[in-house]
C-alpha cells in the first residue's frame, strides 16, 4: 500500500482527488463549527467576540461561508452517487416539494376561506 507522501496531489500533473477535496470541505466545516461554537460561549459570558461587535466587510459579503462550505459538502456527495441513484433522489425531492407546494396552498385557502365575514351586530337595550 503506498504511503501517503507517495500518492500525489492534484496539481498540474493529474486531475483533483475527489475525496481530497470532500476531506478539505469537511476540514473547513468542523473549523467553522468550532468558531461558531467558540463565539457562542463567548457571547453567553457576555463578552464581545475576538474583533468586537462589528462584522469585517469580507464576511459582509460573504454572506455566510459556513453555508457556502455546508451546500459545497453537499454537493460533492451528490456528485459521488451514481446516476440511477441521483435521478431517484431528484425524483423524491420533487415529489416531496410538490406536496410541499400542495400542503402550503391548501393552508392558504384554509385561511382565506376562515375569514368571517360581516358580523352582524345586534343592539341591546340598556335600561
Amino acid at each position: 500500500m503506498p504511503d501517503r507522501a507517495d500518492v500525489p496531489e492534484g496539481g498540474a500533473g493529474g486531475p483533483e482527488d475527489p475525496l481530497e477535496s470532500l476531506r478539505e470541505r469537511i476540514r473547513a466545516t468542523e473549523a467553522a463549527a468550532e468558531r461558531l461554537a467558540d463565539e457562542a460561549d463567548r457571547a453567553r459570558e457576555g463578552a464581545p467576540p475576538p474583533r468586537g461587535w462589528d462584522v469585517p466587510r469580507t464576511e459582509q459579503r460573504a454572506g455566510g461561508g459556513e453555508l457556502q462550505a455546508i451546500v459545497a459538502l453537499v454537493d460533492v456527495l451528490r456528485q459521488s452517487l451514481p446516476a440511477e441513484l441521483q435521478e431517484r433522489l431528484a425524483h423524491l425531492v420533487r415529489e416531496l416539494l410538490l406536496a410541499l407546494r400542495a400542503l402550503i396552498d391548501w393552508y392558504v385557502e384554509r385561511l382565506d376561506h376562515g375569514a368571517p365575514s360581516e358580523a352582524t351586530v345586534e343592539d341591546i337595550p340598556i335600561d
